[in-house]
């Protein structure tokens, strides 16, 4: 078990003083075998109605709805967490539903059928002949596949950081050879879909004390679930070739990234310049400096 102090700072300033509509704030992983949150904090600025629920999909969100006008945005996320990781040891899986082509029980599949079909689409059909290229043979196990497709996009791609926008389109990732953490796990998401893999996008952060090398820190990180029988859902992170990692820590999923913004809302009024600043610290408690 490890006890880690996560502090994620979001600020927004505007040159000229705006109104908020609600925010929809994805800050706070959801208690698990995996993970429990000893501590959560959350301080923002200017104040207003906060309101927490659990979505459709069980995440943790906070409504929070700014008063007043402002030409700041501040929203200050502190958790203490403990950790308690499985990683995927040397399985022996006998289950034939788990070799290539993937097969799901009905009920699973009737649970799943929202993250199988695809969300996105490849007219050119870039994606398909890539993808074509990385299947393997037909008595594959899911799992060897799964880390090897995980392990070539981490080897294959240029990583580029790239603070704002929304994810790319796979295709578009694959057509320029480059991308960032959540252009990496959106194209192996879309990836398993058109093969039949039910899979989804997960956003969190990244702890490394030890992988200085680690790509993604210092920031919200994204990554992929897939659902296998016997395993359940899965942990591959494209952008470090980490699967089912304790480095990994989720805060949300969602069918599709845009439904998986950390933070999301909208303004009133005429901004004019708009500057966005994010910062994400992880590290082990014990490394915390001791109150005064």
């Amino acid at each position: 078990m490890a006890r880690l102090a996560i502090r994620h700072e979001t600020f927004y300033t505007y040159e000229k003083p705006v109104s908020f509509t609600q925010h929809r704030l994805l800050l706070r992983p959801r208690d698990s075998h995996a993970i429990r949150v000893a501590d959560a904090v959350l301080t923002v600025s200017p104040p207003g109605e906060v309101r927490w629920v659990y979505d459709a999909l069980g995440n943790s969100v906070c409504c929070f709805t700014p008063a007043g006008d402002s030409r700041v945005l501040s929203i200050i996320s502190d958790l203490v967490i403990e950790r308690f990781p499985a990683q995927i040891s040397d399985l022996h899986i006998q289950d034939p539903q788990t070799a290539t082509p993937i097969v799901y029980t009905p009920a699973d599949r009737a649970t799943l059928a929202p993250f199988i079909d695809p969300a996105t689409d490849d007219t050119e059909g870039d994606l398909l002949r890539w993808l074509r290229d990385r299947v393997g043979g037909p008595h594959e196990p899911a799992l060897a596949f799964l880390l090897r497709l995980n392990r070539s996009i981490h080897d294959a791609f240029e990583y580029q950081p790239r603070d704002m926008g929304a994810a790319q389109d796979p295709a578009h990732t694959v057509r320029t050879g480059a991308g960032t953490c959540r252009d990496f796990a959106w194209l192996m998401v879309e990836s398993l879909r058109r093969l039949g893999y039910a899979a989804r996008f997960v956003t969190g952060y990244l702890y490394c004390p030890a992988h200085g090398d680690l790509r993604g820190a210092g920031a919200t990180h994204a990554w992929c679930e897939a659902f296998l029988p016997d395993l359940g859902w899965t942990e591959f992170d494209p952008t470090n070739a980490l699967a089912d990692s304790p480095d990994l820590i989720p805060v949300a999923v969602a069918r599709t990234p845009l439904e998986a913004a950390p933070v999301s809302g909208a303004i009133y009024g005429d901004p004019g310049e708009t500057s966005l600043a994010v910062h994400v610290d992880v590290r082990a408690l014990d490394s915390l400096p001791a109150a005064a």
